[in-house]
Parts: structure tokens; C-alpha cells; sequence
């Protein structure tokens, strides 16, 4: 081959895929700066760390102010430019592909860590642990809020807020001090957050109306089909921000670490079963379904996702990775009314790697204490981190917070979370990585699943353009 090919070649290889090495680049790069920095001796201050973070937090906010504008745009955009039919088909092949997969990577996390056994350690020895810490809320109220977030009674609240149940307890009562859950109450609060699922779910109710409504909806579907493409206008604009965001992110998260000995001492072997568990679900189970459903290798398509992933691992936010998702599915030709419908529902209910996690940790969280796990326990931890893994929220370690509600169903305390605390902050990353790498996959999967249904959408479509006036109207006729 001359000399002059390659070299066309590889500048075209380079001008297309430069984002996606320059953002590669800023998570290396950050990494050994930020051991660099720790290899100073210097104690970093929380404010000289928070100086390094400051670049990577402007960029985050910027994501994340996209999130509510693009999330609405894009599923009532999707639904309502879709047949009704093809739309609920691709609604379900969309929720039984992510149901799938997160039942495939808890049971996965639970054979590996009851194989591994990272937590059977002689030599541990439980803290003593003299104070009673009341629960804020039991797994039955989580679920709850779970269900009652679905149904957001503000639409306005629920972009900044998020419902959450909490126990009071009665300061004067004896029985209270003591933590007897006879004498709480029950109240509710809104915690900072945005109500993404109840957010998805209006989106949804209102493109079905929308697409019921035929023409009489036309400018509204403009309205938010001009919003949805205006919103990956500025998305492409932050996105070539992400190399320099990913850099000072990565950076500060090593700088305020306070001990990388967790990572080689008892939290190795938990730390490694984590990650051997997200590495054969994002490239062995997740590669299994792509090949059963569209009959092709995945090995394409997540080359394709390395600025997505580099993004997600820098970022430890699924939901601010997504808008980057969408443009990556553009970028591969995908129908955009598939991937701007199943894009955000997989980055609010999909968290493979969380579901994972959970497991795993509540699991080796047991062998450390030496709580023997029946079958029926198993069960209950399985059931429980799929359900708390579709309520986490998607961002950096909210996989920490529903964790509480895992360790409740195998009774164990509240604040053994801060067992594992010392390398869930690298963790969140990988895991993160993971769920979008799973959702962009759905996308895939499903337009694969619906071709056919578009094909035959777009010929009905057709016809009905090139048909004749009188024809047109005589259909008009028949449907009143």
C-alpha cells in the first residue's frame, strides 16, 4: 500500500475519532498526575483539591443542566413522531432487554462472590459498635418512594427534587432513645436531585397523547423535536470540553483519597471480585445478547463508545454521560427516534453495575460480619438490588444510598457501608462505565428488533405522502 494512503488514512482516522483520544488522554493524563501530586509528600488541603476539581465541576454542571431539557425533548419527540404500536414495541423490547440484563449481572455478582469468598477473613475482628443508629427509613418505604416518584405532584419540583420518606423519632420518648421503631413517625421530605423517573414517565404519557392527536399536536411535536435538536446542538459544543473536565475530575478524586492501602489490604480481594464481575457482564454477557439479538459482534460498535466511556469513567454520572450516549448513537446511524426513547429510560431505570455491586458488597459485607446466608437470603439480596439499583439516582456514588436498603434485608447494620467506602470511589467508575456502555447497547438492540416495524412504518408513510388529494380525503372520511 503507498505511503500516501496510510498516511490519508490515519489523518482520517484521527480527525475522526480526536475527541475520543484527547478525552482518553485527560483520564490518563489525570491519573498520573494525580499519583504525582500524592508523590509530593505534600498533605493537599480540601481547598487546594477543590481548586484542581474546579474546571471538571464547571463541566459537570454544564452536562447536567442539559439532562431536564434533553431527557423531556427527546422521549415526547421519540413517541409522538412513532406509530402508537411501534412505539409500545419498542417501549418493551426496552424494559425486557434491561430487566435482562440486570437480573443477568446480579445473578452473576452473586456466584462470584459466593465463589471467591473475599470477606472469609479469620483474622478480622467486628468494631464494637455501643451506639444505636436509628434508621432514617426501612426498605418498604424506599420502594414506596419508588413507586410515588413515578408520579411526581409538581412536574415543576420534580426537575430539582426528589421525594424521599424519612423516620422521626420522639426525642422525649425512652423507647425512641433507644430506637424502637414502634414510636417513629413517618414524614416526607424533598431531597436536592431531579426526579428523573417521574420526569421519563410524564414524557412518555405525553408523547402517546401527542401522537394520539394526529395533526391537531403538530406544532407542539415541532416544538420539541426543534428543543431535542437544539439541546445536541449544545451538547456537541460541551462534549469537546470533556477532555480537560475528565482531566481536573480525575485528578482531585486521587488527590483527596486518604489511603490507597485498602486497595491492596482486606478490600483487594472484594475490590477485584467487583471488577471481574463488571468486566464478564460488559464484555461476556452483554456480548452474548448483542449476537443472539442482531446476529452480529459488538466489538464495532464499543470501539465506536470509547468517548462515552471515557466520559462515564471520569464523570461517575450516568445521567450526565447521556447526552454523549445520544450523539455517539447518531454517530452510528442509528433511527433517532429509538435511540432519543430508550437512550434516557435505560440511563434512569438501567444500572447494571449497580445492581452488581450491591449484591456483592451486601454479600461479602455478611461474610465479613460471619452471617451465615441461607438460600431464602440470596433471594432476598438479589430481588432487593435490582429493585434499588433502578431507583439509584444517576450520579457519582448514589449506588451508596440504596445500599442501605440491601444491607437491611439480610439485617445488618446501616453503617457497615463504611466498610467498603475506601475503594467505592474507583468502583463508581467502572460501574458507571458499565451502564452506559449496557444502555448504548439497548439502543442498538432494539432498533435491530424494530426494523422491521420501521420499515414497514416508513412505506405506510410513503403512500399516504404520494397518495392522491381525493384519496387522502377519502381516508379522512373513513376515520371520522
Amino acid at each position: 500500500m503507498p505511503l500516501q494512503i496510510r498516511r490519508n488514512r490515519c489523518l482520517a482516522f484521527l480527525r475522526g475519532n480526536l475527541l475520543t483520544l484527547l478525552t482518553i488522554i485527560g483520564v490518563v493524563s489525570g491519573t498520573l498526575l494525580g499519583w504525582s501530586l500524592r508523590a509530593t509528600g505534600h498533605e493537599w488541603s480540601r481547598r487546594e483539591v477543590m481548586y484542581f476539581q474546579y474546571p471538571g465541576e464547571l463541566f459537570l454542571r454544564m452536562l447536567k443542566c442539559l439532562i431536564v431539557p434533553l431527557l423531556v425533548s427527546s422521549i415526547v419527540s421519540a413517541i409522538a413522531s412513532l406509530d402508537l404500536s411501534l412505539s409500545g414495541k419498542v417501549g418493551l423490547r426496552a424494559i425486557v432487554y434491561y430487566m435482562t440484563t440486570t437480573v443477568c449481572a446480579v445473578m452473576l455478582g452473586i456466584v462470584l462472590v459466593t465463589t471467591i469468598k473475599p470477606g472469609k477473613d479469620p483474622d478480622y475482628k467486628q468494631p464494637n459498635v455501643t451506639k444505636v443508629i436509628k434508621k432514617e427509613t426501612l426498605t418498604t418505604d424506599t420502594l414506596l418512594d419508588l413507586i410515588r416518584n413515578v408520579f411526581p405532584e409538581n412536574l415543576v419540583q420534580a426537575t430539582v427534587a426528589t421525594y424521599r420518606s424519612k423516620l422521626t423519632f420522639d426525642k422525649n420518648d425512652t423507647k425512641a432513645i433507644k430506637g424502637h421503631l414502634e414510636t417513629y413517625k413517618i414524614e416526607g421530605e424533598y431531597q436536592t436531585g431531579s426526579n428523573v423517573l417521574g420526569l421519563v414517565c410524564f414524557s412518555i404519557v405525553l408523547g402517546i397523547t401527542l401522537g394520539k392527536m394526529g395533526e391537531k399536536s403538530r406544532p407542539l411535536q415541532n416544538f420539541f423535536h426543534s428543543l431535542s435538536e437544539a439541546m445536541m446542538i449544545i451538547t456537541s459544543w460541551v462534549i469537546w470540553m470533556s477532555p480537560l473536565g475528565v482531566f481536573f475530575l480525575v485528578t482531585a478524586k486521587i488527590m483527596e483519597i486518604d489511603s490507597f492501602q485498602e486497595l491492596i489490604g482486606r478490600l483487594g480481594l472484594y475490590f477485584m471480585t467487583v471488577l471481574l464481575g463488571l468486566f464478564l457482564h460488559g464484555f461476556g454477557t452483554l456480548s452474548v445478547l448483542f449476537i443472539l439479538t442482531t446476529k452480529k459482534l459488538p466489538c464495532r460498535y464499543i470501539a465506536k463508545m470509547g468517548q462515552v466511556m471515557a466520559t462515564a469513567f471520569g464523570t461517575a454520572s450516568s445521567s450526565a454521560t447521556m447526552p454523549i450516549t445520544i450523539g455517539c448513537c447518531d454517530e452510528m446511524g442509528l433511527d433517532p427516534r429509538i435511540t432519543r426513547f430508550v437512550i434516557p429510560i435505560g440511563a434512569t431505570i438501567n444500572m447494571d453495575g449497580t445492581a452488581l455491586y450491591e449484591a456483592v458488597a451486601a454479600i461479602f459485607i455478611a461474610q465479613l460480619r460471619k452471617v451465615e446466608m441461607s438460600f431464602g437470603k440470596i433471594v432476598a439480596v438479589s430481588v432487593t438490588a435490582t429493585a434499588a439499583s433502578i431507583g439509584a439516582a444517576g450520579i457519582p456514588q448514589a449506588g451508596l444510598v440504596t445500599m442501605v436498603m440491601v444491607l437491611d434485608t439480610v439485617n445488618l447494620p446501616a453503617e457497615d457501608v463504611s466498610l467498603i467506602l475506601a475503594v467505592d470511589w474507583l468502583l463508581d467508575r467502572f460501574r458507571t462505565t458499565i451502564n452506559v456502555v449496557c444502555d448504548a447497547l439497548g439502543a442498538i438492540i432494539v432498533t435491530s428488533l424494530s426494523q422491521n416495524d420501521i420499515d414497514k412504518t416508513r412505506a405506510v408513510q410513503n403512500e399516504l405522502e404520494h397518495a392522491p388529494a381525493h384519496e387522502l380525503a377519502e381516508l379522512e372520511k373513513g376515520d371520522h
